[in-house]
């Protein structure tokens, strides 16, 4: 048995191989015998890491699996086997890695923001898999390109550059240009984004955020991040309904979503909706680089005590 109390992500990460795709899994086992089983799906400019702090949070309740996506967190994308980084094909993907990791039993899925986009269209396109869904559980998720608050102008900007990088020859130049770590150190933290994701940080802390940052943006394939980018900024999964309620915990502050259309959408795709809480967070997600202590302000006491009651 792993010193959890000393542990790192790297403990607990394995290789994993599918469909001739390489990456990395993240398994903690189950705190008790009868715990649950989380499958926990990363979002948007995520690697294992990134998300340590809240695995170990959630493995006090639950075993957790998190794997990475193609393209994500360093793992090999689609593009490598002639395929694109759509979010049918990673929703395609996170149903192979069930039906593999899971053969029959149950498990309760947690998805981050574009993970739960991902989760969502894997069990509208796979409808057999709810019935090994015990719980499915939105963290800060979405469901259309309408609960997104940017203006119209920002919404058109970040959808016409996305589209652009998607492309081989520019998404080469973004990789190796745009992403020098000289650059992004200069630029980065100038960006609306980064401005509003560091407001109130210390100095001391945001040369170690943006380290990290780095290391983020070089861990994910340019045009995965940039072909979802498009397709999140145009999203519409309201067309098929999935025979599950949903649990969300949403962000009162999330600077991306508009609470009370992500709810009205939710309620179109899934059978029930019932809200866990609305965190009152600075951030749509904890930081990159957040602890244990830190991450386990994204994990409400509703939650936790529907993970001890299952």
């Amino acid at each position: 048995m792993k010193n959890k109390k000393n542990a790192s992500p790297a403990d607990y990460i394995e290789p994993l191989n599918i469909n001739g795709l390489e990456g990395r899994v993240l398994h903690m086992p189950a705190p008790k015998k009868d715990a649950p089983e989380i499958l926990f799906v990363y979002g948007h400019h995520s690697s294992l890491e990134r998300w340590w702090g809240v695995a170990q949070f959630l493995n006090r309740y639950a075993a957790v699996t998190m794997p990475d996506l193609p393209g994500f967190g360093g793992m090999d994308s689609f593009y490598k086997i002639g395929k694109k980084g759509s979010i049918d094909n990673l929703a395609d993907y996170l149903a192979a890695f069930m039906k593999m990791r899971y053969k029959r039993r149950k498990v309760v899925v947690v998805g981050m923001s574009l993970g739960f986009v991902i989760a969502t269209r894997m069990l509208q396109r796979t409808p057999e898999l709810t019935k090994r869904i015990e719980r499915l559980v939105s963290f800060a998720g979405f469901a259309h390109k309408d609960d997104f608050t940017f203006s119209k102008t920002r919404h058109r900007l970040y959808s016409l550059g996305a589209r652009l990088f998607s492309h081989r020859l520019p998404a080469i130049f973004f990789r190796y240009i745009c992403l020098h770590p000289w650059i992004l150190r200069t630029v980065y933290t100038k960006t609306h984004n980064a401005r509003e994701k560091f407001e109130g940080v210390a100095a001391e802390e945001l040369e170690e955020l943006v380290h990290f940052e780095t290391k983020l943006w070089h861990s994910n394939e340019v045009r995965t991040y940039m072909t979802t980018t498009v397709e999140f900024l145009n999203l519409d999964n309201c067309r098929k309904q999935i025979d599950l309620p949903v649990y969300h915990v949403g962000v009162k502050a999330d600077r991306y979503f508009d609470n009370d259309l992500v709810e009205q959408h939710f309620r179109v795709i899934y059978t029930d909706f019932e809200l866990l809480t609305m965190l009152d967070l600075a951030n749509h997600a904890p930081s990159v680089i957040a602890d244990e202590k830190s991450a386990s302000l994204f994990v409400p006491p509703k939650l936790r005590r529907m993970l001890q009651r299952r």
